[in-house]
């Protein structure tokens, strides 16, 4: 994946590694937002402060994207049928676009309006709850504890990530993974670590200063950020969903194993589409040797498809057109 240039079996390799790592961290992911929730939850009922509660909904949120993902997995699982001939293999794609969706309506769109609803209660001169509750001390417990736990997730998502990363950039890597589920829970946690320094900000100022513009601007901040996390999600899953190509290495592996196999004289020209996040599906015209047996024919393409396989087991879906080579490769092919 990447820039590494995995070889025949390290791209098969790396999407094993992609694929138990997810669910790693996703499952980390799952029990620490799930726990930290009911605490903000509880914060938020005993203070009344508009930081927690437009946290405890994006924990809410990530905690229902975890569950998605994970159901995405299982989905992406089922053998191919009538209905579905190229199988189940993008439902991780289309899970993880509901993420970004869920992401923003329900946790950002929430605290902007939280956000919003708190300055208005300021301005109007309501008084503070947080100010004036006997656990003012529990949000900021409550916080510090959540650091540490989403600490904790988002460590394990860049454990598993790093070996698949390789010398890409972080960013880089994000935008070429095909497998959705390690970029989403990063990107996840990375948002949920911000969004509790912002919460955290919000209440320890409101305290410091009695000002609850404060604890407004703080679940503001958290809107912005879920927005904008979500915004980035939909457009990286968004292509994945369109049907976005190989990636660069493993079109080259398939193109190397079609041209080196016996009997292949030359590709002319080749196609790939990601049905999965392990799954491609190869599309090709190749040059086989003049000959009047169609015999000979079927066996330098049993020899192409075996080359492909053994190439790169992620090709799933396999069509190899034989055709005479002519000396160009067809317009628009």
């Amino acid at each position: 994946m990447g820039s590494r240039g995995p070889g025949r079996e390290g791209l098969w390799q790396d999407v094993a590694v992609s694929s138990h790592g997810g669910t790693r961290a996703i499952i980390a992911a799952l029990s620490a937002n799930a726990f930290i929730a009911v605490t903000k939850f509880g914060a938020w009922a005993l203070t009344g402060a508009a930081s927690m509660l437009a946290e405890g909904v994006h924990s809410l949120a990530d905690t229902s994207n975890q569950i998605l993902l994970l159901r995405g997995g299982q989905i992406a699982k089922r053998e191919a049928d009538e209905e579905y001939p190229f199988g189940y293999g993008r439902a991780p794609f289309i899970n993880a676009f509901l993420v970004s969706v869920i992401l923003f309506s329900l946790g950002g769109l929430f605290a902007i309006y939280e956000a919003y609803h708190k300055y208005e209660e300021v301005a109007a001169g309501h008084p503070n709850e947080l100010l004036e509750s006997q656990w003012w001390w529990v949000p900021i417990a409550v916080l510090v504890f959540a650091i540490v736990a989403e600490g904790l997730s988002f460590r394990t998502a860049v454990r598993e990530s790093t070996p698949l990363k390789g010398r890409q950039s972080w960013l880089q890597y994000i935008r070429a993974a095909k497998s959705p589920d390690l970029p989403v829970i990063l990107l996840e946690d990375f948002a949920a670590l911000l969004g509790l320094v912002f919460a955290l900000m919000g209440v320890g100022m409101t305290l410091l200063t009695h000002n609850g513009l404060w604890d407004a601007a703080g679940t503001g901040l958290i809107g912005v950020l879920l927005i904008a996390v979500a915004v980035t999600l939909a457009v990286e899953t968004r292509s994945l969903l369109l049907g976005e190509a190989a990636t660069p290495e493993a079109v080259r592996s398939i193109t190397d194993a079609l041209a080196g196999a016996d009997g292949v004289q030359r590709v002319i020209h080749l196609k790939t589409l990601h049905l999965g996040p392990d799954e491609v599906l190869v599309a090709a015209k190749i040059a086989v040797e003049p000959t009047t047996s169609a015999s000979r024919v079927a066996e330098v393409i049993d020899n192409a498809e075996a080359a492909i396989r053994a190439a790169n087991p992620m090709v799933t879906s396999l069509y190899l057109e034989p055709d005479i080579d002519r000396g160009t490769d067809p317009a628009g092919a």
